[in-house]
């Protein structure tokens, strides 16, 4: 198989030639791979090099399964808006960081951004567009229109890239809720507490603009040539009650699905953080076929084999090795020990991508990602052989 084939056969809960191994290096890793700067390669475009290139690239050079969607969204042509976005940049020699600031011009009034790169980092908003809901939201709606179509040439450039390496071409598709309107209201989940007992129509407002907006991308994205979609939620149940998740999140989700299941197209939910409640929601609530990256403690509350027993034969995982303990400050010994444990409980009869709890940190060692891909491929082929890996496991750990 390819690795698009031992993918897309995981997702669907399905037996492939070998249990699919691929280590989420969304971010940090393809950065360090390129040879960027972090501040070329998160805040311009000095580089050359664009993101998801800078994906496949690393997806090819440590050869895994590569998993694209994080490297995508669905390229879109968005109807006219009367908002007008002005940037400045500096550096700050005193905190070695790039300042990027935004100013955005609507009808309604101004709102301001701030974003600070600093070397070696992801960027981070520290002031965002959102200062107060009551008073900015009618001007923050001005810089959400709505998809008109989907950008084809940027499309078919993206779905060559991945086909012509054997990759499975996927992107990412948000849904509304706490997880994602953080990102711009300053304050963050605290605010949007508040909001939701002070100002529940403006919340009510928002979910309902991104519903639309949200539909609008899934119609789309049933038209492109997708080979899976990838909902994007990370922190749905950590920032938000199950209550509020079940208020927000899941009618999105439940629609969604519903519609890529029609069209056969397999999905997966991207939600690092707790996992275990939202598992049990996304299998009594709606089509979504595997979930990611089953964190285990402290970071998430996933035991891999008790999810997998109870819930396997109705979702599909991916997950879930310790992106700190393991996979960052481990060994390779380490890593081969917990991949083997992960093949153990979560492998039998296919349904399972090995891959880590959330992504790998930016100075994970290369000999740790690629031990993970060795141990994946010499001890992954199905049908498993347990007494073979319980004796590896059993080696490892004396």
């Amino acid at each position: 198989m390819t690795s698009g084939e031992r993918m897309l056969t995981a997702m669907r809960n399905e037996m492939a030639d070998r249990v699919p191994v691929a280590p989420d290096i969304s971010t940090y890793i393809p950065m360090r791979h390129s040879g960027c700067t972090p501040q070329d390669f998160w805040m311009g475009t000095k580089s050359g090099v664009p993101h998801w290139q800078a994906y496949l690239d690393a997806a090819d050079y440590y050869g895994i399964d590569a998993w694209t969607a994080p490297a995508f969204g669905l390229p879109m042509v968005y109807e006219d808006a009367p908002v007008e976005w002005q940037y400045a940049s500096e550096i700050d020699p005193q905190r070695d960081a790039l300042i990027s600031r935004a100013t955005v011009r609507t009808p309604d009034g101004d709102l301001h951004q701030e974003t600070v790169c600093f070397r070696g980092d992801q960027a981070a908003t520290t002031a965002k567009l959102i200062k107060d809901l009551a008073t900015d939201f009618a001007k923050f709606k001005y810089t959400q229109p709505m998809p008109r179509d989907l950008d084809r040439a940027a499309l078919d450039t993206y779905r060559e890239a991945c086909h012509a390496r054997g990759h499975a071409f996927g992107v990412t598709i948000t849904y509304p809720g706490f997880h994602m309107w953080n990102v711009y209201v300053q304050g963050g989940v605290q605010a949007l507490a508040y909001a939701e007992m002070d100002t529940p129509g403006i919340l009510q407002e928002w979910f309902e603009l991104d519903m639309e907006r949200g539909t609008r991308e899934m119609r789309l994205a049933l038209e492109a040539g997708l080979d899976y979609v990838l909902f994007g939620g990370s922190g749905t149940l950590t920032l938000a009650s199950p209550k509020l998740v079940a208020k927000y999140a899941l009618p999105a989700l439940k629609m969604w699905s519903a519609m890529a299941k029609a069209a056969g197209l397999p999905t997966m939910l991207h939600s690092c953080g707790k996992n275990r409640v939202l598992a049990d929601m996304l299998v009594a609530e709606t089509d979504v076929g595997m979930l990611n990256p089953l964190e285990p403690p402290p970071m998430g509350d996933i035991d891999l084999a008790e999810v997998k027993r109870a819930l396997g034969d109705r979702l599909a995982f991916m997950g879930n090795l310790h992106t700190t303990d393991v996979m960052l400050l481990g060994s390779v010994e380490d890593v081969r020990r917990e991949s083997l444990k992960a093949i153990r409980a979560a492998g039998e009869g296919g349904g399972f991508i090995l891959s880590t709890g959330d992504q790998c940190g930016r100075d994970t060692p290369d000999a740790n990602i690629f031990e993970m891909v060795s141990t994946a491929r010499e001890f992954g082929d199905y049908p498993l052989d347990f007494d073979w890996i319980d004796a590896e496991i059993g080696r490892q750990e004396r």
